[in-house]
């Protein structure tokens, strides 16, 4: 871990794009780690299930967007309410160190993890030393 302090923040509405559909759309909130293979990618999703989620890559973009159904909520009226049900949809940039056909994505209690496979050039490689 590093000195750096982590912190959270608020859920973000996604403003970018006109909808479609109605409903909000929020930008997922996500953590990334690095190991010696791969990045991991987790995204909190709640709500959506594997089959309302949809992950892809065009263009070294990682797009991922889950749609949350709503029909639980039609027929209530809140007297109350902390949390706020929507769509989500966020794109990152990948460099060309990521294996794009390798990338393996589990959908787990509304967290969408993502596994990002370093290139083989991008791997540290041992260096054997001769003598002499």
């Amino acid at each position: 871990m590093t000195d750096q302090e982590l912190t959270t923040r608020e859920k973000q509405e996604l403003k970018t794009s006109e909808q479609t559909r109605p409903g909000r759309t929020y930008v997922p909130e996500v953590d990334i780690y690095e190991t010696q293979d791969s990045l991991w990618l987790w995204a909190d999703m709640p709500g959506v299930d594997e089959n309302s989620l949809e992950v892809r890559v065009a263009d070294s973009v990682l797009s991922i967007e889950g749609q949350v159904s709503l029909q639980e909520y039609d027929n209530l009226n809140p007297v109350y309410t902390e949390y706020n049900v929507g769509n989500y949809k966020r794109s990152f940039s990948l460099s060309n160190d990521i294996d794009v056909a390798q990338i393996k994505a589990r959908m787990t209690d509304g967290v969408l993890a993502l596994e990002l496979p370093k290139a083989e050039r991008a791997k540290p490689k041992r260096i054997a030393v001769s003598v002499g």
